[in-house]
C-alpha cells in the first residue's frame, strides 16, 4: 500500500476542523523534461509504488490530485516538468501503526466503515510521546491488520477526523479507500453534522449565537490555540452553540461544528468568557464564577474531582453512507463522569440558588 494516499494523520483544519478548508500536500511529482505524453491516472499509477490505477482515479474523482497546479482529471496528458500534487484535508501521517488488544466501544459497523464512541483520556493518533495505547493502534487490531514488514492487507481503519485526548465521544472511521475519500469530501463541504455537548463557565446572555473568528497558534504559547479577529490571522472557524440547562455559575450548551479547527469549541468558548469546565489550557480548571466562601470553593474542587478533564462529549455524528447514500446519524449517552458533574450542579442550584 502507498503510504502517500494511505492514513494521513489528520486534522488540524478539517477538523483540521471548512469553506475555505486548507488542503495539506501529501506528495508531488515532476515529470522528467523527456516524458512522452501519457494520461494523468496512468503515470499516478506507475511512477507510486504499491498504487493501483483504481486508487488514483478515485483520489483525482474526489478533487484531491492537481495537474500543473489546476484540479486534474484522469484523461489529462502528463507532459515533459508536468507538476503533480495530491493534496488532502489532513496531514499525512508519519508513524508506523502496530496492532494492540484495546476494547473498544464500537456503536455501528458494516464494511465501509464503523463508528466508534472513544472514552475520554484515549489519544486517537501516535505521536507526541503517545506511541501506543491509542484509538488507531486498537483500530488496527479490531480490523485485524498484521504488524509484519511486508504486510499487504489494504483494510486500513482510516480516521478522517479526531478529537482531543480528553474529550470524549463519536467517531467515524473508513474501512476502504472509497470510503475514505467519500467521508472525507464530506468534511470538506461541511455536511458532516457534529454536534457537542459541554459543561462552559458562566451564564451565557443568549440562549443560543454563533461564534465566528479564525482560529490559529498562539504565539506565546505553542500548545494552546488562539481566536482572531484579524482575517489575516489563523484560519476561518465557526462554531454554533445553543444553551441547554443553566445553573447560575455554569452552564450545559449544545455546540454545531460547521467547521473543526484544532480545540475549535474550547477556543471559541473561552474566547467569549465561557470556557469549558475544568479546562486547564484554556482557563477553566479555576474558579471562574460564584461565590468567595470556603464551601463553595470545596464544591468546586469536588466537581473537578467528579470530572477531571474538560467536560466535553461528542454527542452526535450524521453522515451520508458512502455506499448507500443515505444518511446515517448517531448520539452517543452522555458519559458517567460529565453526568455525574451536571447532576451535581442540578442538586446545588436547588439548594443554594446563584446570585444574578
Amino acid at each position: 500500500m502507498n503510504p502517500y494516499l494511505s492514513d494521513p494523520e489528520d486534522l488540524e483544519t478539517v477538523d483540521p476542523e471548512d469553506g475555505g478548508q486548507e488542503m495539506f500536500e501529501h506528495f508531488r511529482l515532476v515529470a522528467d523534461k523527456g516524458q512522452a505524453p501519457m494520461r494523468l491516472d496512468k503515470y499516478m499509477a506507475t511512477h507510486l509504488e504499491d498504487t493501483s490505477r483504481h486508487r488514483v482515479q478515485l483520489a483525482i474523482k474526489q478533487g484531491y490530485v492537481f495537474l500543473d497546479d489546476k484540479p486534474a482529471k484522469a484523461n489529462m496528458m502528463v507532459r515533459p516538468c508536468s507538476v503533480i500534487r495530491f493534496v488532502m484535508p489532513y496531514r499525512r501521517r508519519g508513524l508506523e501503526i502496530l496492532p494492540e488488544d484495546i476494547p473498544l466501544d464500537i456503536v455501528y459497523e458494516d464494511d465501509d466503515l464503523l463508528v466508534v464512541n472513544k472514552p475520554a483520556g484515549m489519544v486517537v493518533h501516535p505521536g507526541h510521546g503517545h506511541f501506543s495505547g491509542t484509538l488507531v493502534n486498537a483500530l488496527a487490531f479490531h480490523l485485524g491488520l498484521r504488524q509484519e514488514p511486508e504486510a499487504d492487507d489494504e483494510r486500513m481503519g482510516i480516521l478522517v477526523h479526531r478529537i482531543d485526548k480528553d474529550t470524549s465521544g463519536l467517531l467515524v472511521v473508513a474501512k476502504n479507500e472509497e470510503a475514505q475519500f467519500f467521508l472525507a469530501k464530506q468534511f470538506y463541504d461541511h455536511s458532516i453534522d457534529r454536534r457537542y455537548t459541554a459543561v462552559v463557565w458562566g451564564n451565557p446572555a443568549a440562549d443560543e449565537g454563533v461564534i465566528d473568528t479564525n482560529i490559529g497558534r498562539d504565539p506565546g504559547d505553542r500548545l494552546r490555540f488562539k481566536a482572531y479577529k484579524d482575517p489575516e490571522k489563523g484560519k476561518s472557524a465557526v462554531t454554533h452553540y445553543k444553551v441547554l440547562e443553566r445553573f447560575g455559575y455554569v452552564s450545559v450548551v449544545e455546540c454545531r461544528l460547521e467547521t473543526g479547527r484544532t480545540h475549535q469549541i474550547r477556543v471559541h468558548m473561552a474566547s467569549i468568557g465561557h470556557p469549558l469546565f475544568n479546562d486547564e489550557r484554556y482557563g477553566g480548571s479555576e474558579i471562574r464564577q460564584g461565590t468567595i466562601y470556603t464551601k463553595y470553593k470545596q464544591f468546586i474542587q469536588n466537581c473537578f474531582t467528579l470530572c477531571p478533564r474538560q467536560a466535553l462529549h461528542a454527542r452526535t455524528l450524521g453522515f451520508v453512507h458512502p455506499s448507500t447514500r443515505k444518511w446515517m446519524q448517531f448520539d452517543s449517552v452522555i458519559p458517567e463522569d460529565m453526568a455525574a458533574l451536571i447532576e451535581k450542579w442540578r442538586k446545588y442550584t436547588v439548594s443554594c440558588p446563584a446570585e444574578e
